[in-house]
């Protein structure tokens, strides 16, 4: 090959060379502007999204906002509702009953619902009221539950004189007459505990709302009584917890139930008052006597519970026996003597002396200790016949005065007159009397 050939080849691939060059300068360039473009947009988007998300919203008074609570303090709480600046909610606008500190309404981080009371830009002020939103829910609650008698759940929020106060949107009042079934005369401690209620009366208008734990008490109490009376049956024995005591017995509590035991069936011994045998609190055996659903009464009995003193007393008492019991009480017809506490024998008039006597009184009194003896005893009847004179011996019979004697025998001719087996004329009767008084007759003339 000649060397004009080899130079002319050579500025060709100069040329060539030079073509591609340039080529990847211009298609880098359009890449490198290409990014840009794209660089520019994606920051434009972020520009404008970042934008919408400082967009302000627009209040009036009377709206209804929501928000979260971001600081608490002592009077207000502070609420952050995506406004230029944070609502403020006052203490008398947290809850619609008296708190002492606005913790004790919200907490941070609660979401709430506000009405807007009024509304400052140029001093950044924005009060807000929970209280408002939550009454006008409630009282649409409320009348639903007035309406259909439904208990629900309520926190007392303060003890006020004459009863309890509880936040139920609005002010709900509970009488201190309708808290508990029975009396209670202190409720400091009732703050803060949860209470079942009923909704008694609602006044919208006044803003009243009166609540009853009582009745929600009274309808549970019922059922529970109910309930228990079915599964009782009478004979059977069951414990039970004394609760109140009266004169003419004592209520037992027997599972929510409280049953009657009468003052004759607390012991097997007599019993002046209930308070005597039993205390209130105290843990008793009892055997129920009579089970009354329609009358929601319960029958109990303490001693039934219990061994009767007539059935220990069988291995104690025999006909025969000499023991001492002590005189319980009188009666015209004899005295009544206690052997063992519960079993009294009957001593009758006549097994009281030896000598007869009117009255039972006149040798004995009660409370006296006395020694008997047992002539018949019958535990299955609860019968003891005693005798007193049976253990004393019989005095022996008194000797007539010699005078007695001599006047009996003077008295005989007498009873022989009297005797029809005798017959007597008049004219023997005439002449023995002539004979026996002539002889005086004749000296007492002779002496005139």
């Amino acid at each position: 090959m000649s060397e004009e050939t080899r130079n002319q080849e050579a500025a060709v691939n100069a040329e060539n060379s030079e073509t591609v060059e340039t080529t990847e300068t211009v298609e880098a360039a359009v890449n490198e502007e290409t990014a840009g473009a794209a660089e520019v947009a994606q920051d434009s988007e972020e520009e404008v999204t970042s934008q919408e998300g400082l967009e302000i919203i627009s209040l009036k008074k009377g709206d209804t906002v929501k928000g979260t609570i971001v600081k608490i303090e002592d009077n207000q709480a502070y609420v952050s509702i995506g406004y230029k600046y944070d609502g403020v909610i006052p203490i008398r606008e947290l809850s619609s009953v008296q708190i002492d500190n606005a913790a004790a309404a919200v907490e941070v981080g609660q979401e709430v619902e506000c009405k807007v009371v009024s509304i400052n830009d140029n001093k950044e002020s924005l009060v807000l009221s929970k209280r408002a939103i939550d009454s006008e829910k409630s009282w649409e609650d409320l009348e639903k539950y007035f309406a259909s008698q439904e208990a629900f759940e309520v926190t007392v929020a303060d003890v006020v004189k004459g009863g309890l106060v509880a936040d139920v949107g609005a002010r709900g009042f509970i009488p201190a007459s309708m808290v508990e079934r029975h009396f209670v005369e202190d409720f400091s401690d009732y703050k803060g505990r949860t209470l079942r209620v009923k909704v008694k009366e609602l006044d919208r208008e006044n803003s009243k709302v009166i609540l009853s734990a009582k009745e929600v008490l009274e309808a549970e109490f019922e059922a529970n009584k109910q309930k228990i009376m079915s599964e009782l049956s009478e004979g059977q024995i069951i414990e039970g917890t004394v609760q109140r005591l009266t004169q003419f017995g004592a209520f037992v509590d027997v599972g929510g139930v409280d049953g009657l035991v009468h003052v004759s069936e607390i012991a097997w011994t007599h019993v002046d008052k209930p308070a005597d045998a039993v205390s209130e609190g105290e843990k008793v055996r009892v055997k129920v006597l009579k089970v009354d659903p329609e009358k929601g009464k319960i029958s109990l009995s303490i001693k039934a519970a219990t061994p009767g003193p007539w059935d220990s007393a069988a291995g104690k008492i025999n006909i025969g026996d000499i023991v001492t019991g002590e005189v319980k009480r009188l009666v015209n017809f004899g005295a009544f003597v206690e052997l063992f506490p519960g079993v009294e024998g009957l001593v009758h008039i006549s097994q009281i002396s030896h000598k007869h006597i009117g009255t039972p009184h006149e040798v004995l009194k009660e409370g006296q200790e006395v020694q008997v003896k047992v002539l018949d005893f019958n535990p299955s009847e609860k019968r003891v016949s005693l005798s007193i004179k049976e253990t004393e011996e019989a005095p022996a019979p008194s000797p007539r005065p010699e005078r007695e004697r001599s006047s009996s025998r003077d008295k005989a001719p007498k009873e022989v007159l009297n005797n029809p087996n005798v017959s007597l004329s008049n004219e023997g009767l005439s002449f023995t009397l002539a004979e026996r008084f002539g002889d005086k007759l004749d000296k007492f003339k002779g002496n005139n």
